[in-house]
C-alpha cells in the first residue's frame, strides 16, 4: 500500500507530469476549429450554391446546385485519398509527400499543433472545396457536367494542392514571409486566374453581350451572400487555428472590409446609374469579403476599413472593364471579385501590417522582414507566381479536357439549358 501512496503524492507535486499529455490537446481551439470547418463548408453548401443559383437563368440553376454539390463530393474522396498528403506532407519545397495517404499514421490522438490532425485536415478539405466551386462561376451556362468533373479533378491536383503546399505546407514562398493568412494566394487568386481563362477559353454565352442575361431570383442569390458573409467567420477566423486574439482580431476585419465593401459598391452604383441594387451590395460585399482574406490576420481594423473601401472601388471598376471594354463573358464576375480582390488584398497585407501607421497598424513584418518595401516585394513575387502558374496550367488543363470529353455543350442545348440537357430536371415546376 505504501508504493501506491507515495506515487500519489509524488503526482499531487509534480502534477504536470500526468497532465502533459492532456494538456497538448487544446480543448478550446479544438472546438473552435470543429465550428469554423462547419462554417466554411455552410459556404459552400448551401451558400456559394444559392449564391451562384440565383444568379444564373431559371434553365440553368440546377446545374449550379449540381457542381457545386460534385465538387464537394468528388474534392473530399481526393482530399483524403492523396491531396492531403500532397498539400501538407513533408516532403520538399515544392509538393507534398506521400506520407499521409488516406491519412496513414493518423489516429484518433494524433495532433497537428494542439488540434486533432484528423481536425485540421478537414479544415483545410472546405477550402479546397469551395477553391474549385467559386470557378464555376467563369463558365457558367455552358460547360458539360463531364467536363466540369473532369476540370475540377485535374485542376485540384495540378494548381491547388501545389500552391496551397508553397504557402502554407512549408513551401518556398511561405519560407519567404508571403502573408497569406486564409488565402488571398491560395484560394481568390487561383480560382479568379482560373474562371478568367475558362471564360476566354469557351467564348460567350450565346447573346452576350447584346442580349440581357439578368440574375433569375436575386432572393436566393442575397440568401446565399447572407450565408457567405456569416460562412467567412469560420473561412478567416478559423485560419488562426486557435480560439485566441489573433482570431478575434480576424474575424472583426474581415466583417469590417465586408461592411465596406458593400457599402461602397453601392454608393458608386447609386451615382452612376441612379439606383443602388440588390445585386450590387451583394457583390461589394463579396468583394470585401476576398480582399481582406489574405491580410485578416495581419492588420486592424483601420487597415480593413480602408481594404474594404478599396475591394469595393478597384473590383466595381474590374467588373465593368472585363464585361464592358473587353468582353469576356466571365458570366458571375469570378476574376474581377475574387481574382482582382485576391491580388489588391495579398498586397495591401504589405502595407497595413506595419506596426507604425497609427490607427491602422497591424501585426507587423515576421520572419526578419523589417520595411514594408521588402514585405511588398515578397507580396508581389506571392501574386505573380500564383497567376503566371494558374493561368498556364489552367489553359493546359482546359485543352486535356476537352481533347478528351470536349468542354461546351453544343448550342441547341445552351439555348434548352444546361438543366434538362445535363440532368433531366428543372428548377421549377410552376
Amino acid at each position: 500500500m505504501r508504493k501506491p501512496l507515495f506515487l500519489t503524492a509524488l503526482l499531487m507535486l509534480f502534477p504536470g507530469i500526468v497532465l502533459a499529455e492532456e494538456a497538448s490537446l487544446n480543448g478550446a481551439n479544438t472546438a473552435w476549429i470543429l465550428t469554423s470547418t462547419a462554417l466554411v463548408l455552410f459556404m459552400t453548401l448551401p451558400g456559394l450554391a444559392l449564391f451562384y443559383g440565383g444568379l444564373v437563368r431559371t434553365k440553368n440553376v440546377l446545374s449550379v446546385l449540381m457542381q457545386c454539390f460534385s465538387i464537394a463530393g468528388i474534392v473530399s474522396i481526393l482530399w483524403l485519398v492523396l491531396g492531403y498528403s500532397l498539400a501538407f506532407g513533408e516532403g520538399n519545397a515544392f509538393i507534398g509527400d506521400l506520407s499521409r495517404v488516406m491519412l496513414a499514421g493518423v489516429g484518433r490522438d494524433t495532433l497537428s499543433g494542439d488540434i486533432p490532425e484528423s481536425l485540421f485536415m478537414l479544415f483545410q478539405m472546405t477550402f479546397a472545396i469551395i477553391t474549385p466551386a467559386l470557378i464555376i462561376g467563369g463558365f457558367a451556362e455552358r460547360m458539360k457536367f463531364s467536363a466540369m468533373l473532369w476540370f475540377s479533378i485535374l485542376w485540384l491536383f495540378i494548381v491547388y494542392v501545389p500552391i496551397t503546399h508553397w504557402v502554407w505546407g512549408g513551401g518556398w514562398l511561405g519560407s519567404m514571409g508571403l502573408y497569406d493568412f486564409a488565402g488571398g494566394v491560395v484560394v481568390h487568386i487561383t480560382a479568379g486566374v482560373a474562371a478568367l481563362v475558362a471564360a476566354v477559353v469557351l467564348g460567350p454565352r450565346k447573346g452576350f453581350p447584346t442580349t440581357a442575361m439578368p440574375p433569375h431570383n436575386m432572393t436566393m442569390t442575397v440568401t446565399g451572400a447572407g450565408m457567405l458573409w456569416v460562412g467567412w467567420f469560420g473561412f478567416n477566423g478559423g485560419s488562426a487555428l486557435a480560439a485566441d486574439g489573433n482570431a478575434a482580431m480576424a474575424m472583426l476585419s474581415t466583417h469590417i472590409s465586408a461592411a465596406a465593401g458593400a457599402m461602397t459598391w453601392t454608393f458608386i452604383e447609386w451615382k452612376r446609374f441612379g439606383k443602388p441594387s440588390a445585386l450590387g451590395a451583394v457583390t461589394g460585399m463579396v468583394a470585401g469579403l476576398g480582399t481582406i482574406t489574405p491580410a485578416s490576420g495581419f492588420v486592424g481594423p483601420g487597415g480593413a476599413l480602408i481594404i474594404g473601401l478599396l475591394a469595393g472601388a478597384v473590383c466595381f471598376t474590374a467588373t465593368q472593364y472585363i464585361k464592358r471594354v473587353l468582353k469576356i463573358d466571365d458570366s458571375l464576375d469570378v476574376f474581377p471579385v475574387h481574382g482582382v480582390g485576391g491580388i489588391l488584398g495579398t498586397l495591401m497585407a504589405g502595407i497595413f501590417s506595419a506596426t507604425n501607421l497609427g490607427v491602422f497598424s497591424g501585426y507587423g513584418f515576421a520572419d526578419g522582414i523589417s520595411s514594408m518595401g521588402g514585405q511588398l516585394w515578397v507580396q508581389f513575387v506571392g501574386v505573380a507566381v500564383g497567376v503566371i502558374f494558374t493561368a498556364v496550367a489552367t489553359y493546359v488543363i482546359l485543352k486535356v479536357v476537352g481533347a478528351m470529353v470536349g468542354l461546351r455543350v453544343d448550342e441547341e442545348d445552351e439555348i434548352q439549358g444546361l438543366d434538362i440537357v445535363c440532368h433531366e430536371e428543372t428548377g421549377y415546376n410552376l
